[in-house]
């Protein structure tokens, strides 16, 4: 192991990045513990000419990035054949690792892991960068609860010299985008896809796409829609599968076009759940290891009693799917042309908004039956209905003016 890189003393190894090794070292200016991210330029000269531009990109692109969701980079360098960024090191854990150690978190928690990546990319977005492989690995949870997007390695930004070559894929297969599985040009709304991918991951306990090789998987995004993530997760709410739905679209028109408007709407899905008041234990840096079963978010208050009990759910009926879903958005929130167009594409029958309204509207729950062993009222206690009370009374008074009649004839 390298002892020393510019100015920083490396420490220890941390680990394998996306194109080197990534070290934890110290910078003596300030005595200050960085993340060293490096790439060894050691290579055939086209393989070097390329990679090294695109790690300088990589800090070309995070490095103009100020939010609290996105890793802060302090600087860039070379040493002999190895090139090098020192990034904020951070006290957690990749997403990928505590998936793959939890299995399905809590929604709420989801939810909120979601919607910071969301607010990460839409800042990033407004700054003309794009990510090109969001994914869970790409994201890492410290010790508050902050999810912060790493990796911008293949980031691509309008005003970058290092091309994609015609035909050439970038990026995870699981999580690409359907354009970017064709080599189209892409925008910020292939990074809402992969972060769709990605939520539906985490609520489901599966890919949405998926195949024993690359080609199966690319198949599967250009072409299945995948069942909503509430059938196969039962405490996945309806507002959920919508937001998923939605942000899988094929088609880019019908998906989310920012990632702003995305993270508003997990948000307000969000604020419908109660807490789940369970929380993450990162690992300590002693090296011991502790698994985690949750994510909690800084600034969350701990969750009371009631807070902590589970919303009831009700699961949703298996008839329903993610493009039922998609029309019924776009049927709330798009034009009346693309409307038009998207039940084309899906072959279902279009609904007016005003319909939709209507029909949520007037809907009601049943009323509740009565219990099985409530007791029923006998015929002989039940009430006179109101036309034989008033023939009695009809009878009565006839008679009565037939009494008073006989007397004064009598």
């Amino acid at each position: 192991m390298i002892s020393q890189l510019g100015r920083y003393e490396v420490l220890g190894e941390l680990g394998q990045g996306a194109m080197g090794i990534v070290y934890k070292a110290n910078d003596p200016l300030i005595d200050r513990v960085v993340a060293i991210k490096t790439i060894n330029l050691g290579l055939a000269l086209e393989e070097k000419e390329e990679y090294e531009g695109r790690f300088y990109q990589e800090a070309k692109a995070a490095g103009r990035l100020n939010h609290p969701n996105i890793v802060t980079i302090y600087d860039v360098g070379k040493s002999g054949d190895v090139a090098y960024i020192a990034m904020e090191f951070l006290q957690g854990r990749e997403l990928r690792d505590i998936m793959d150690d939890s299995g399905l978190l809590p929604v709420d928690q989801v939810l909120d892991i979601v919607t910071q990546v969301a607010q990460g990319l839409a800042y990033a977005h407004e700054h003309g960068i794009v990510h090109r492989d969001v994914k869970p690995s790409n994201i890492m949870v410290v010790r508050d609860g902050h999810a912060k997007i790493t990796d911008f390695g293949i980031a691509r930004m309008a005003s970058s010299a290092v091309r994609t070559q015609t035909g050439v894929v970038l990026g995870s297969p699981k999580y690409m985008s359907p354009e970017q599985v064709m080599g189209k040009t892409i925008d910020q709304r292939s990074d809402i896809f992969s972060l769709g991918v990605m939520l539906y991951e985490m609520l489901a306990g599966q890919a949405p796409f998926y195949g024993e090789n690359i080609n199966a998987i690319m198949y599967q995004t250009l072409n299945a829609v995948p069942v909503p993530p509430g059938t196969l997760n039962p405490a996945v709410p309806e507002m959920a599968n919508f937001i998923v739905a939605k942000a899988l679209a094929k088609k880019l028109e019908d998906r989310y076009q920012n990632a702003k408007d995305l993270a508003v709407d997990l948000r307000a899905c969000r604020d419908t759940l109660p807490r789940s008041g369970k929380q993450i234990d990162t690992p300590p840096t002693s090296g011991e290891k502790k698994l985690p079963d949750a994510i909690s978010i800084t600034g969350s208050k701990e969750a009371s009693e009631e807070e902590a009990k589970p919303a009831a759910t009700a699961g949703l009926s298996q008839a329903f799917d993610s493009a039922a879903a998609t029309m019924k958005l776009a049927a709330l929130t798009a034009t009346s042309e693309d409307v038009d167009e998207l039940s084309k594409t899906l072959k279902m029958p279009r609904h007016s908004a005003e319909a939709i309204s209507q029909a949520e509207s007037v809907a009601r729950p049943p009323a509740p039956s009565a219990p099985r062993h409530a007791v029923q009222p006998s015929r002989a206690k039940q009430p006179a209905r109101p036309g034989g009370g008033n023939f009695l009374l009809t009878i009565i008074v006839l008679l009565v003016l037939l009494g008073i009649i006989s007397i004064f004839v009598f």
